[in-house]
């Protein structure tokens, strides 16, 4: 599908990309509860356990589970469709969260809860590398024409839409687990992913064609088999260690203080960060290439997250915690966008699913090692997580940025992936 483009294309022209509202928003309802996964299992099996490294345990099983199956789940859409791997997936999805809520309130031994995460993490619905895989079809480069300027835009709304959910999900999650119920949350999600995945399986006329077979000339070779998306991905393990070091700490923290009810405001403000930037970031008119973009904006996201474990007080709190999400768009937005020029059609959905994978084993590790660090040391000490993780991340980035760097005319990506067009990333 062919987008006429001005040369500043903003998000009002990408809205009005023909098809783009019949996926957008029931995309939007299917990844909502996403963000309430994490944060309802730590508040559910810390209410029941009451520990903190247990439920952070708990937690990061799903997280592993997801980041290990969740590129299975991307090459299966690839090749077969998005609607015939969202329909079972989401089903077993609820299922499972289901057994681990019934689990958990019936005092079950950890064990029993850390097999229940299994299935709840591999079943998580990838709908957001979905939606992605949608506007790259639209917008992105084929050889009948050459990428979209929307296709940054995209990229920038997309991580917008992602971050307006993490503003929502763990303030409705800690709102229902410690109003309502503590298994309140859990349930909330369940039901959200099964009646949004549905949803959006049904939009047939916008997913990408399926490739079910490849061909001599064009063999498919996994995503992973692209020396750039192993660098991104260990750039998105760095930002999922924030998300999840800030989960954690912020919960511990908030019970520290004796107001438990803060957290949700606290995670609700670093998101928000998040959002702006993301805003922001769709809306200028960069000169300057993804690749020099990611690089900047993990040299920020790494200075602001090291402050983290030394402040103390919630105004504070809140202020740093806005400044880092403030640096997180800026990183994923250009990791996002520099798939479209590492990876052909025939792997991108996989190639998001492995960044979101990665996100979410970052995220697991980091639940795990907050809490540990929680209970044994104080909430301030579950902070150092964040920092840890961006550090590491950034100094493999910046060891090989080369590598996120497209090929040349002609030159084969990988291993039975096919043959690019330069282009220019800085």
């Amino acid at each position: 599908m062919a987008t006429t483009v001005s040369d500043r294309p903003g998000y009002g022209q990408l809205l009005r990309t023909p098809g783009a509202w019949t996926f957008l928003l029931p995309g939007f309802a299917a990844r909502q509860p996403f963000a309430m996964l994490t944060i309802g299992i730590v508040l559910l099996v810390q209410h029941t356990t009451g520990s903190y490294g247990s439920a952070g345990a708990v937690a990061a099983v799903s997280g592993v589970s997801m980041a290990l199956f969740a590129p299975q789940s991307g090459k299966l859409a690839d090749r077969f469709g998005q609607r015939a791997v969202l329909l079972p997936g989401v089903l077993i999805h609820a299922v499972s969260v289901s057994a681990l809520t019934v689990l958990a309130l019936a005092d079950a031994p950890l064990w029993a809860l850390f097999a229940a995460a299994v299935p709840t993490g591999a079943s998580i619905p990838q709908v957001g590398p979905m939606v992605r895989a949608r506007w790259a079809a639209m917008l992105g480069a084929t050889p009948d024409r050459p990428a979209s300027p929307l296709m940054s835009t995209a990229a920038a709304f997309e991580s917008v839409t992602d971050e307006f959910t993490f503003v929502l999900g763990p303030v409705i999650a800690t709102a229902l687990c410690t109003g309502v119920h503590p298994a309140a949350g859990l349930v909330t999600e369940a039901a959200l992913t099964l009646v949004g995945g549905l949803l959006f399986a049904a939009q047939r006329a916008t997913q990408p064609a399926p490739r079910p077979a490849a061909t001599a000339a064009e063999p498919h070779a996994s995503a992973l088999s692209v020396p750039g998306v192993r660098v991104l991905i260990v750039a998105f393990l760095g930002i999922g260690a924030v998300f999840g070091g800030m989960q954690v700490s912020l919960t511990a923290f908030s019970e520290e203080i004796g107001h438990p009810g803060v957290n949700g405001v606290l995670y609700g403000i670093f998101a928000a960060g998040n959002m702006l930037a993301g805003i922001a970031c769709g809306a200028i008119a960069w000169k300057s290439g993804p690749r020099r973009r990611l690089i900047v904006g993990y040299v920020a996201l790494t200075l602001t997250a090291s402050g983290l474990w030394a402040v103390h007080s919630v105004p504070l709190l809140a202020g740093l915690g806005l400044l880092v999400g403030l640096c997180i768009a800026p990183a994923l937005i250009s990791g996002y966008t520099l798939v479209d020029s590492l990876v052909p059609a025939t792997a991108r959905t996989e190639a998001f699913t492995w960044l979101t994978g990665a996100v979410a084993l970052g995220q697991a590790a980091a639940v795990t090692a907050a809490g540990q660090l929680a209970d044994a040391h104080g909430a301030s000490t579950g902070f150092l997580v964040p920092l840890a993780g961006t550090a590491l991340a950034l100094v493999t980035v910046l060891a090989l940025r080369s590598r996120l760097a497209p090929p040349s005319a002609g030159r084969t990506v990988a291993r039975g992936i096919g043959h690019r067009e330069p282009v220019t990333v800085d």
